[in-house]
């Protein structure tokens, strides 16, 4: 018996001690960069479904990428990343989508045709839906993550199928797919 709690104490000790080297690792470091600022981004009040965020990290430097509609969001994405840990500079290349009643108009109608798809409408009552619409000038970019293929066949059909629409670029990634 003692033999046994004498086992379980050094395995909790082993493990306690490869845990607390993992998380200064720079490798950990930088995941929980990632975590928390994808975190601060998606939880800004005013990001939705019509607004893309992304960003790269190199050092302590961040670089903001996506198209926003509100310009309040642009300056408040900044504001949030630059106040987490490890974070030493901001480099913000949000683009702020031009105003265009037009461009308004595409949006609800891609939003209506891709959620209101029977097979998409599971999408649809998550607090941000993953697929998000750019539009710019009748020009519609799809991104985000879905399920399956034929989810993403899905809404790239219902996309395209809204009047006044340029073109569409379907971005939109495949769970658990590399190259979609």
């Amino acid at each position: 018996m003692q033999y046994v709690k004498t086992i379980a104490a050094v395995a909790a000790v082993i493990g306690m001690s490869a845990f607390a080297y993992d998380n200064h690792t720079p490798r950990s470091k930088e995941a929980r960069m990632v975590r928390q600022i994808r975190h601060e981004l998606v939880m800004q009040p005013f990001y939705g479904v019509f607004d893309d965020l992304s960003f790269r990290i190199d050092g302590g430097t961040v670089t903001l990428f996506g198209s926003v509609v509100r310009p309040s969001l642009k300056s408040s994405s900044e504001a949030v990343v630059k106040d987490v840990e490890g974070v030493d500079r901001v480099v913000n290349e949000i683009e702020v989508l031009p105003t265009s009643p037009q461009d308004d108009r595409i949006r609800m109608a891609v939003f209506r045709a891709i959620y209101g798809h029977s097979q998409m409408t599971r999408y649809a009552i998550q607090a941000v839906p993953p697929v998000h619409i750019i539009v710019k000038n009748g020009n519609i970019k799809l991104v985000g993550m879905v399920a399956n293929q034929s989810d993403r066949t899905i809404a790239n059909i219902q996309a395209r199928s809204v009047p006044g629409t340029f073109q569409v670029d379907n971005q939109i990634q495949v769970e658990g797919s590399s190259k979609n």
